[in-house]
């Protein structure tokens, strides 16, 4: 019983965090050798330990600046305070993961870093959802409210992701040879400019292309009355373009290498490169396209540690750190919480915290027409 009750404790302390897991294992290890047990009470709490507390959790995200910033200032550091491993694997396309997701065995993947409400109204319809205890995410309380709640209204209250960052994509242009003003002038009409045949790019995914689409044929892209028009423009870009890239890495190279001179792209990728002394421009047209990216935790995960992970993930100097790597702000209510004075120059960073200024994918609008459009799509950006 004495024991027992020793290894109780230390489990005990071992959940409070007061000990590190492999530190927790260690004593449990030295313990039992120690007083010769080999079953009974110290092989039922070593089971419970080694469940509880798996060696390792696997994260997916978009790769690049962005899973370096996740690696260096959360996964390392998350790891060297609680001994369990973050493999962390990358993948081009949300589309492209969910396959792969699909195609898995329950556990094989747990925490995925996607973007907004519509993948994660997907992954909840797949029946991929799960429900966090928020008593173990202690730090949710600084995230902004508006972010959370979108999510709440899709999983009956409960959350299945955090909230991480968010950002725009927009309108991305090399000054050499487009000026601030005729950006401003065309907006995403620019991208179906003649005039730069060759030189344009575009992310080769079907909600961006929609809604660029609808852009430049002035109308509503969550309220669209002419899709004939829409495809027209689609196809119209798809003949200008160079090509569509696939992935940060592959916009970033397009740009650096002057293979291109204008695309929409992904806000903080764009700061990266301003970052080093490209002279690109990046302007946000009417209507221009705003998101959020969560980290979302997929059914049959280690959910302890995939809550502890969050939980560190969201500590405000981890959540800092990280969106200063990426160039994204990150979820944290900045009237909460203050965040730095290079998070404030971010692009798309809003200080009032209520991200009004931003346009969304409407979820039910995107979802009921996903099908069609998307394989739609897939026949125009082969030639269609």
């Amino acid at each position: 019983m004495d024991d027992t009750k020793r290894y109780e404790r230390l489990l005990e302390r071992y959940r409070n965090g007061d000990l590190s897991r492999r530190t927790f294992l260690g004593l449990i290890g030295a313990a039992g050798t120690v007083a010769g047990v080999t079953g009974g009470p110290f092989a039922a709490l070593r089971r419970h330990a080694q469940a509880a507390t798996p060696e390792q959790v696997r994260f997916d995200g978009w790769g690049g600046v962005v899973s370096e910033a996740f690696r260096e200032y959360a996964f390392e550091p998350y790891t060297k305070k609680t001994g369990i491993d973050v493999v962390d694997g990358t993948f081009g396309g949300a589309d492209e993961y969910l396959a792969r997701v699909k195609a898995s065995q329950p556990g094989e993947f747990n925490i995925a870093h996607l973007s907004g409400v519509f993948d994660y109204v997907r992954y909840h319809n797949l029946e991929l959802s799960t429900e966090l205890n928020e008593d173990n995410i202690p730090n949710l309380k600084n995230v902004i409210t508006a972010l959370t709640d979108v999510f709440r209204n899709v999983t009956d209250g409960t959350l299945s992701a955090v909230p991480y960052d968010y950002g725009t994509t927009s309108l991305a242009y090399n000054r050499k040879y487009i000026s601030d003003e005729e950006i401003k002038e065309k907006g995403a009409k620019i991208l179906i400019d003649p005039a730069y045949e060759g030189k344009i790019g575009g992310w080769g995914e079907w909600k961006t292309r929609i809604w660029y689409g609808a852009l430049q044929t002035d109308q509503d892209p969550n309220g669209i009355e002419d899709m004939d028009a829409v495809w027209d423009a689609i196809r119209t870009h798809r003949d200008l373009a160079l090509k569509y890239w696939g992935s940060g890495a592959e916009l970033m190279s397009l740009l650096a290498e002057e293979e291109i001179y204008v695309t929409e792209g992904w806000s903080g990728r764009i700061k990266a490169l301003q970052d080093e002394g490209h002279d690109l421009g990046y302007y946000d047209p009417p209507g221009g396209l705003g998101w959020q990216e969560c980290l979302f935790v997929l059914k049959g995960s280690p959910m302890a540690a995939c809550e502890e992970l969050l939980n560190f993930m969201l500590e405000p100097e981890v959540a800092i750190a990280v969106a200063e790597g990426q160039n994204y702000p990150p979820a944290l209510d900045p009237t909460k919480v203050e965040l730095s004075e290079k998070v404030k120059k971010l692009p798309a960073f809003d200080p009032t915290g209520t991200l009004s200024g931003l346009n969304f994918f409407d979820p039910p609008y995107w979802n009921s027409n996903e099908a069609e459009w998307s394989k739609t799509f897939g026949r125009v950006q082969k030639g269609y």
